[in-house]
């Protein structure tokens, strides 16, 4: 089964103090899960978001996230496990889990 592990955490914090061991977790993260990892991407700030609706077929745009949170969605990875324990397992792992949380979908396949 495929997971998407969705990294949340205050990005003012990772802003304020950027960690070279963090980033080098995160390496060692990819090496160690190289082959359940099929995806991921670190996402540029709130700030550079934009939020898109269609209403009555009319667009929509508003600057900013889809909601304001304490922990901001900062990136993510696509995974392969057996089931959502072993994904839970692999969430547990990620750098960002120490500081924020880690969400675990699983992927809606149909047939």
């Amino acid at each position: 089964m495929q997971f998407l592990l969705l990294i949340y955490e205050n990005e003012r914090r990772f802003a304020a103090s950027y960690d070279p061991h963090e980033m080098k977790d995160h390496g060692d993260f990819g090496k160690t899960y190289d082959g359940a990892i099929k995806g991921g991407n670190a996402l540029q700030p709130t700030a550079t978001a934009r939020t898109v609706r269609v209403r009555d077929g009319k667009t929509l745009s508003t600057d900013g996230p889809f909601a304001e949170t304490k922990e901001q969605l900062g990136g993510y990875y696509l995974i392969e496990a057996s089931d959502l324990d072993a994904a839970s397992a692999i969430a547990a792992k990620i750098p960002g889990a120490r500081f924020g949380s880690v969400e675990v979908r699983p992927i809606m396949t149909f047939s």
